[in-house]
């Protein structure tokens, strides 16, 4: 199997693949023929650099055109494509490189410099010169034919203790999108979808052009800022079907934007926590239209969905996709879950198509039910979120582990101790909140400003704390370890 060939050979070369808007607002289409010719060509420079099959090709590419072209010469090609957010900073990358080991990085120059040192870069001056026809090319590598299993993609998720772990993805998985981009992306032949989520996340990878062209829809890339009003503004002027957007970024609009209807607009949809009754009602009377949440993992692809052509609930994550299975395992720690009929959602791992192959140590999972780590409750037979049975951080549909904020923290030498929660926010669901012990310093507002810049420069700046509270000591067990609940109930 090999899923780049398939699309292509399945469709015209004069259809219409990518709607890319730079971030000036220029607008260039590009279409299969294209589309097919230049990531064929790119798939010979990067054998020219000493890229085989199998081997791992990272980017640090945003919402561009080349982050597009440089996935499909991979999966063409057979090397495993690794996103990475382009947010993430050198500490980050230092642990994806060491776990991951690529190849090569095709990037932005200005990215490029966070790299550790060692890592072979194709900048993307040289991705335009393998694009430019009047220059010498390499010729394309073969199509190669790909077994299920064998690995296309690699995406880091977030853990709660220790550091990211990178999930591995077959090829199955590009083709096993084409069940929830069917029952609840929802895009249909001849139409325009926009999924706005950066690169990097395990919903770029297959939301962004792959759900769209496995329904024969075409996708936008827009590479600029998210702007509230400017977001709404563009949906209506290139005339998109399907919006996919972060419950932040529904919020946002909601409270930010002057909303109102889009002819064109048929479906929206929201995945990685249930979005509020008041942001729901305003997208309802201003479009007629109201987000459908689903649920997934990096780990697991989709799982459940407010599904198409079925009345949205809400509040809910929705119903098992068609063919997929799962139960609420009772909460056999929590007597009060019990009681309440919440339990931790569970998947059984044969029946996902998308459902990962091993984790970058090597580590799979041999068992019949996948454990989410996810409290849900059932109710009239569909499913809502409850809270994590972790520690993790849902911030703004970013998964933040507190662990990566208190090791950037405890780097700081004003820091003996740190322990990080999420604290509610009415637009981001939740915010990081820093509790940190100092040393060496007086606590106030000069050294929280401090703490926060010097975490937004060791680690993604998503993860910096909103919040930083200082305290004498951390609550902890008897046998030393933190007590992150009593942090959260006192916050």
């Amino acid at each position: 199997m090999n899923l780049v060939q398939e699309l292509f050979d399945a469709s015209p070369a004069s259809r219409l693949g990518i709607v890319a808007v730079d971030a000036d607002g220029r607008r260039r289409d590009w279409h299969f023929g294209e589309l097919f010719a230049c990531s064929a060509g790119l798939s010979g420079a990067l054998a020219a650099r000493g890229v085989g099959r199998g081997d791992v090709v990272m980017t640090l590419i945003g919402n561009r055109i080349e982050w597009v072209l440089t996935l499909l010469a991979c999966w063409r090609m057979g090397a495993v494509a690794l996103p990475c957010n382009v947010q993430l900073r050198r500490s980050d990358l230092a642990a994806r490189v060491a776990a991951a080991d690529p190849r090569l990085c095709v990037g932005e120059e200005e990215l490029l410099a966070e790299l550790p040192d060692g890592v072979p870069a194709m900048t993307l001056a040289e991705v335009a010169d393998v694009l430019d026809e009047d220059r010498p090319q390499e010729p394309p590598v073969e199509v190669a034919r790909m077994a299920p299993t064998d690995p296309a993609l690699i995406v880091f998720t977030s853990g709660t203790t220790g550091e990211p772990r990178g999930v591995v993805h077959g090829h199955r998985y590009l083709a096993g999108q084409r069940l929830q981009a069917e029952r609840w992306f929802g895009s249909r032949p001849g139409e325009l979808a926009w999924c706005t989520t950066a690169t990097g996340w395990s919903k770029s990878a297959r939301n962004v052009f792959l759900a769209p062209w496995l329904t024969g829809a075409a996708a936008v890339l827009h590479a600029g800022r998210f702007d509230p009003q400017e977001r709404l503004e563009m949906a209506a002027a290139l005339g998109v079907n399907v919006l996919c957007q972060a419950p932040t970024e529904y919020r946002m609009i909601a409270r930010r934007a002057a909303l109102r209807p889009l002819p064109r607009m048929r479906r929206m949809v929201s995945a990685g926590e249930a979005l509020d009754p008041e942001t729901l009602a305003a997208f309802r009377e201003a479009t007629g239209l109201e987000p459908a949440d689903g649920y997934g993992q990096t780990e697991t692809g989709h799982v459940t969905a407010n599904q198409v052509d079925e009345p949205v609930r809400e509040g809910s994550m929705g119903t098992p996709l068609p063919g997929i299975e799962v139960r609420v395992a009772p909460a056999t720690d929590a007597a009060a879950d019990a009681a309440a009929g919440v339990g931790e959602l569970q998947l059984r791992a044969s029946t996902s198509p998308t459902f990962f192959t091993e984790y970058l140590d090597g580590e799979r999972f041999e068992e019949e039910w996948w454990p989410t780590g996810d409290l849900v409750r059932e109710r009239e037979g569909a499913l809502y979120f409850e809270g994590r049975a972790d520690d993790i951080i849902l911030s703004a549909g970013y998964r933040i582990g507190p662990a990566e904020v208190e090791a950037a923290l405890l780097s700081h030498p004003a820091v003996a101790e740190a322990a990080a929660v999420a604290a509610p926010d009415p637009e981001r669901g939740a915010v990081v909140r820093a509790v940190v012990v100092p040393r060496g310093r007086e606590p106030g507002p000069e050294l929280a400003r401090e703490l926060q810049e010097h975490v937004k420069a060791t680690t993604a700046p998503y993860k910096y704390p909103r919040i930083v509270e200082f305290a004498r000591e951390l609550p902890k067990t008897s046998t030393g370890k933190l007590r992150r609940a009593a942090l959260r109930d006192a916050g």
